[in-house]
């Protein structure tokens, strides 16, 4: 989260209104609920974790022991638990 000046980006009145009630103090002002970006949507992580999820579960199905998981995945006991025994 950046910090804006409020004297650039807001119009005057508004800003007035505003420092009506807070005044040289820091705001936050959160996204309207349908432009709200959910977790890893704009760098694609979060269905890159799915996809890692989804064969760690399909090696689990296909014979591999849960420390085989953890060598190839480089996740602890309990992460490639988790994982594998979450319902979808």
């Amino acid at each position: 989260m950046k910090y804006i000046n409020a004297m650039e980006v807001l119009p005057k009145n508004l800003l007035n209104e505003i420092q009506k009630y807070i005044a040289g103090e820091m705001l936050y002002i959160p996204q309207p609920e349908g432009l709200k970006n959910g977790w890893g949507s704009k760098t694609g992580i979060k269905q890159e974790i799915l996809d890692r999820n989804k064969r760690i579960r399909l090696d689990k199905e296909n014979g591999k022991t849960i420390d085989e998981l953890m060598d190839k995945y480089n996740l602890s006991y309990d992460t490639i638990k988790k994982i594998v025994y979450m319902k979808e």
